[in-house]
């Protein structure tokens, strides 16, 4: 059977996978995971005419919409089994609300065994929305959900939710079951920034009450002569118990990817085993996890099929999944995960290989810049910083993402760079210096925390006295891989921001009508050469 999916950047040709994913994934699994969707869109259908989003149900949905996202399960065991707890959701849902009647066949049909869930995925897929507009827009939604889901996961695990968020969820998936106008539609798609704007502050605020905010910090980037642990991945409540589990062992902790920013929050500073960062962006991993000798552990999205040099030391955990790799059991309700076979596989390892050295300074969150802004005001008052560029987002392995470190290096030297998520690893180990002591390069900290950079621009245009955001000396050449991109971008959006650069490429899922509109009403744009970029965006 073959498969579609153009979900990420990297999708084939720009076109859409279909044989086997670029990412790793296999034809059966990305099939499953369109069939999970469905089974989603059924609860969805189901709970809304209850008139309710129940809790089971809530979590259910942000589980399945988190597993989807690019990078998170290769697991077709996983995918199955999420399909038939949702299934069984389903079926409980309408019997406790006493619904029956017509509805949409997402929210009656019945599978028991994969194959059978796989003679779903033709009807499921992405390609049975046969108009590629209304394809385009519900796509669009879906993937804005899912990294509404994302960041909704990571809240809750930490105690912080919002239900309208949940609500809409429900409400998102639902409505890509129903013969909607383009212009309905196009409002959901709207909508969706507005919820997503809710759901990263709720993170933001869980992330900052649990762990402080997040202080500029002189981030280590070598290694120490004692066995490490690498954790990688977005989940700070992993790395919590993680960094206590580990106190005294004599085996040291070290992030990867999208983990640097756990570096930034002061409740981690106080463990003396917290030795820094090793590597970079999360397409390296199969160079620096073979390289890094200890066990790994990836604790949410951004994994790339292990090789085996190095699979049998790779732990998975939370929502991620690759067949034939240990897993870490979730936590039970008031316990913390269990991490000791993590420690015992340590105490046995080299020390990591050393493969740079040096340090690199990050946590330039909101608190931190605020902080800061009588300099920054002043900097760009006497013109010294004519200019802000936002290049947040993510890394990826297409070559023509050097563009990115040539577009930092080739910037005029009175402008500054904020960034967050792991696009940053093409640029952040640059020296470009700074503008009267303030930093050439601002990381706020992981995709997850790209909150900040929105909070950062409302807070200048509000000491700026102006009426509109795009009146700021900012501008923004922004990277995408994944879905979570997706939804920052949905974010910015609705926040008003208009003219944001997009690339390396646009996305395929965008139709060209669809596409034309966001050009027409925000003025997205793509990237072209560096120089000429400069000049449009800069001047």
């Amino acid at each position: 059977m073959g498969m579609f999916c153009y979900q990420c950047q990297e999708t084939l040709k720009n076109s859409g996978c279909t044989v086997n994913g670029v990412c790793g994934k296999k034809g059966d699994t990305a099939n499953l995971q369109d069939v999970l969707i469905y089974t989603v869109k059924g609860i969805s259908v189901v709970a809304e005419k209850a008139g309710k989003v129940d809790r089971d149900v809530a979590d259910y949905i942000t589980k399945a919409l988190f597993t989807t996202v690019t990078n998170v399960s290769f697991d077709d065991d996983q995918l199955v089994g999420l399909i038939k707890q949702g299934l069984a959701l389903r079926e409980d849902l309408k019997s406790r609300n006493n619904i029956s009647g017509d509805l949409h066949e997402s929210a009656v049909w019945t599978a028991g065994t994969k194959e059978e869930m796989l003679l779903k995925a033709v009807a499921a897929g992405v390609l049975s929305s046969e108009n590629e507009d209304v394809r385009s827009l519900r796509e669009l939604l879906v993937y804005g959900l899912k990294g509404i889901a994302a960041y909704s996961d990571h809240a809750a695990i930490l105690g912080f939710e919002d239900q309208s968020i949940y609500d809409f969820m429900v409400e998102g998936m639902a409505s890509t079951t129903k013969e909607l106008s383009v212009d309905e539609m196009i409002a959901l798609v709207l909508k969706c920034g507005e919820v997503a704007v809710t759901a990263m502050a709720t993170l933001d605020k869980a992330n900052t009450e649990t762990y402080g905010n997040p202080e500029i910090t002189e981030v280590n980037i070598g290694v120490s002569n004692k066995p490490g642990i690498l954790i990688s991945g977005h989940d700070l409540k992993d790395m919590e118990e993680l960094l206590k589990q580990t106190e005294g062992t004599g085996v040291d902790v070290y992030t990867h990817g999208e983990m640097l920013p756990a570096n930034y929050y002061p409740a981690f500073k106080k463990y003396d085993h917290f030795v820094g960062n090793y590597g970079n962006a999360w397409w390296l991993q199969d160079k620096e996890f073979a390289s890094f000798n200890g066990p790994v552990v990836m604790t949410t999205n951004c994994l790339v099929p292990p090789k085996a040099s190095y699979i049998d030391r790779v732990f998975t955990t939370g929502n991620v999944a690759f067949p034939g790799v240990k897993e870490i059991a979730d936590r039970s309700e008031g316990g913390e995960k269990d991490f000791s076979a993590v420690i015992a596989m340590a105490k046995n390892c080299s020390a990591p290989t050393e493969i740079e050295t040096g340090s690199i300074v990050g946590g330039f969150a909101h608190e931190q810049v605020f902080a800061l802004a009588d300099k920054v005001v002043e900097a760009v008052k006497s013109g010294a910083v004519k200019k802000f560029v936002v290049m947040a987002g993510c890394d990826g392995r297409q070559k023509g993402r050097d563009y990115y470190k040539d577009f930092a290096e080739a910037l005029p030297r009175d402008t500054i760079i904020l960034t967050a998520g792991c696009a940053k690893f093409r640029y952040n180990k640059l020296d470009l210096g700074d503008i009267g002591g303030i930093p050439r390069i601002l990381d706020a900290g992981q995709c997850n925390d790209s909150f900040s950079l929105a909070l950062i621009a409302l807070k200048l245009k509000e000491v700026f006295e102006l009426e509109d955001i795009n009146e700021l000396p900012i501008v923004y050449n922004i990277a995408w891989y994944e879905q979570k991109a997706v939804t920052v971008l949905l974010a910015l959006l609705h926040l008003g921001v208009k003219n944001i650069h997009l690339g390396p490429t646009l996305p395929a899922f965008l139709s060209p009508t669809v596409a034309n509109v966001l050009v027409e009403n925000f003025g997205i744009g793509g990237i072209g050469e560096v120089e000429a970029d400069i000049k449009t965006m800069i001047g």
